[in-house]
Formats: structure tokens, sequence, C-alpha cells
């Protein structure tokens, strides 16, 4: 499913909210786990699963067009764990 189509979900699942009112429903959520993120906290969304920073290491990787050794910096990702009802669902699928 694309953000698009989530809020076309959205819209149409509620009838008295807008393809509008549920796009800025939609951004303010994602915009609002986005910068908790950057500042560094960790967003838990209560059966749908948690969203952490997690570092990576520095680490020694290969260009494929030269097979040149080349260093790659330690960096901070995203990183989702899905909650417990989530992992059921998704199973009994």
């Amino acid at each position: 499913m694309t953000k698009s189509e989530l809020i076309e979900s959205i819209a149409a699942a509620e009838a008295h909210i807008t393809r509008r009112e549920a796009e800025v429903v939609v951004n303010t959520v994602l915009d609002a786990i986005g910068d908790a993120l950057a500042g560094g906290d960790r967003v838990e969304l209560r059966g749908f699963g948690s969203f952490a920073i997690k570092q990576r290491p520095p680490r020694v990787g290969r260009n494929p067009k030269t097979g040149e050794s080349v260093a790659v910096p330690a960096k901070l990702v995203p990183h989702f764990k899905p909650g417990k009802e989530l992992r059921e669902r998704v199973d009994h699928a």
C-alpha cells in the first residue's frame, strides 16, 4: 500500500473525512514519527510496532564496478519492530 492508497482508504472508510483532511492527518503522523526519530527518540504504537534508531558500525565495502575496497562510515538508520498483534495478524492472514 502506498501513501496515496492509505489516504484514499481512510477517506473511504470515514464518510465525514475528506480526502484532503485524511492527507493532512497521514502527513502529520508521518512527520511526527520522522521528527521524533531525527531527535533520537523511540516511537511506539501499541498493537502496531515500534520505530527506533540503530547504529551501523563502520565497515569496509567494495566498489562493484572496480572491485576496490571502500571505507563505509558508521551511520544511524531507522529500524521497525512489529508488535505482537501485527505479527499475529500477518501470520494468520
